[in-house]
């Protein structure tokens, strides 16, 4: 292998050794693409398919004025505000009265308020850590296994990846040149069956161990006085169904563009926080403080995974990459599943944005010269950005550098240790990777509202 066959590998590689290092994510994108350029530049051995870096201002700016990456801050600001609005611990305990004759209802009931934050905000860190802080010394104190709770919580916070309005799948819908709107419909199936295998599971698990968790209980106590039962819950659920029938409604009835549907989500949400009377000056500046802090972080990761994607593809890496695998003559299927195992096995280590923005843009060409199915090239954009997305669900539970076990253990009783998150976690990795091989067998589980409510038209298929 000659240096310039070699030189993308390299690159890669070199940046994969700098993120274990713990350097920053967007200069080190940025920094290990300049380093490379200049060294092909000045190789008389190496073509270089970039004349400078002029490039670099209008991509900057292209991303700055993309439409639908607006919808990125304000979905941000929107689960920010809600957590101050303390709809989380309302929707607890109005769930666990539901559930409060179901044996381990109150870790169902974490299920099911984990699925309708996430259909809320879409911020895993916050739901965890609200979770966590609601949920789990209640869980300890009546009876529940240190694991299971751990595991029940932080797999409930990471929802927020695959129940639209997500914002991972926003930076997928750009980066992969999807429709959002196709996302979100696309999404909403599997998210529902990956709660269902939640629930599932935890019936199975604490019926045949009693041991894990309590019997069922009278929760009547719940409910405050002066309130009948079907009041307290309606009080509880409404403001997140109005919540989730205003953004996901809007998309879903061709009323507004998702980054539309977005910004009367972050309104919804200051209305709701208002309501509840949590809304001062200091929630107000936290929020956008937080909201700020969030949006820079992502932004400055794409600008440098941009100039990494650019210098990258001058060296002809996609070429290179294309040319590996064409030369291996294997089954199509067999090159999707092996990007899926790296893209599960690089969750251990880094970041879903990281992943998002280093390896997709890598393998886009590869994945879209895949014959798969006989699915047209948006179909099966979407099919895939679907399964990535539940892929890097999994990012979040993946130790040692899972952020939802880091968010937990912050919150943590002390009797709980990382041995018994890390055990907690391990059956719900199995079973988002079982959920990823249902809609890898199974496309139209993603592919089949989307034709329903946009017509095949909407997937680019003829009628």
């Amino acid at each position: 292998m000659d240096l310039a066959t070699a030189l993308p590998f390299l690159m890669f590689a070199a940046l994969l050794a700098m993120l274990m290092a713990g350097f920053p994510v967007a200069y080190t994108l940025g920094g290990t693409a300049i380093v490379f350029a200049m060294i092909a530049y000045f190789h008389p051995a190496v073509d270089f398919y970039i004349n400078d870096f002029g490039f670099v201002p209008s991509r900057i700016f292209g991303i700055v004025q993309n439409f639908t990456l607006i919808a990125v801050p304000l979905f941000i600001f929107m689960g920010m505000m809600l957590e101050k609005s303390n709809l989380a611990r309302e929707l607890l305990e109005s769930m666990e009265f539901i559930f409060r004759r179901v044996t381990g209802g109150l870790a169902v009931s974490v299920v099911v308020v984990g699925a309708l934050l996430a259909a809320s905000t879409g911020i895993v860190g916050a739901t965890v850590v609200t979770m966590g802080v609601l949920s789990l010394p209640t869980m300890l104190a009546r009876g529940y296994d240190k694991g299971l709770a751990t595991g029940t919580i932080a797999a409930s916070g990471t929802l927020g990846q695959i129940i639209p309005p997500s914002i991972v799948l926003v930076l997928l819908g750009d980066i992969m040149n999807v429709d959002v709107g196709n996302l979100f419909t696309g999404a909403i199936f599997p998210g529902v069956m990956l709660v269902l295998m939640y629930v599932v599971y935890l019936g199975v698990r604490i019926r045949r161990h009693p041991s894990l968790g309590p019997r069922a209980r009278d929760a009547a106590e719940n409910v405050p006085e002066g309130r009948s039962a079907a009041e307290y819950v309606a009080r509880s659920l409404l403001p997140p169904a109005l919540l989730i029938l205003l953004v996901l409604g809007s998309i879903l009835g061709g009323i507004a563009s998702p980054t539309e549907a977005a910004a009367c989500g972050a309104t919804g949400a200051i209305v709701l926080t208002v309501v509840k009377r949590r809304l001062t000056l200091k929630v107000m500046k936290d929020v956008m403080r937080q909201t700020a802090f969030t949006t820079a972080m992502v932004f400055t990761i794409l600008i440098g995974a941009q100039v990494f994607g650019v210098v990258f593809r001058g060296l002809r890496g996609d070429f290179v990459i294309e040319s590996f695998v064409a030369n291996m003559q294997v089954d199509p299927r067999f090159i999707l599943l092996a990007i899926m195992a790296l893209m599960f096995v690089l969750g251990f280590f880094l970041d879903f944005i990281e992943i998002c923005f280093i390896v997709i843009p890598i393998m886009m060409p590869l994945l879209y010269g895949l014959e798969i199915g006989g699915m047209g090239l948006e179909a099966k954009s979407l099919w895939m950005a679907i399964m990535i997305a539940i892929n890097l669900q999994t990012s979040f539970l993946t130790p040692p550098f899972g952020f939802a076990l880091f968010y937990l253990k912050g919150v943590a009783p002390k009797e709980v240790t990382t041995a018994d998150i890390y055990r907690g976690v391990v059956p719900f990795v199995g079973i988002q990777l079982i959920a990823l091989a249902i809609v890898y067998f199974v496309p139209e589980i993603v592919l089949w509202l989307p034709r329903r409510i946009f017509g095949p038209a909407g997937l680019g298929e003829s009628g």
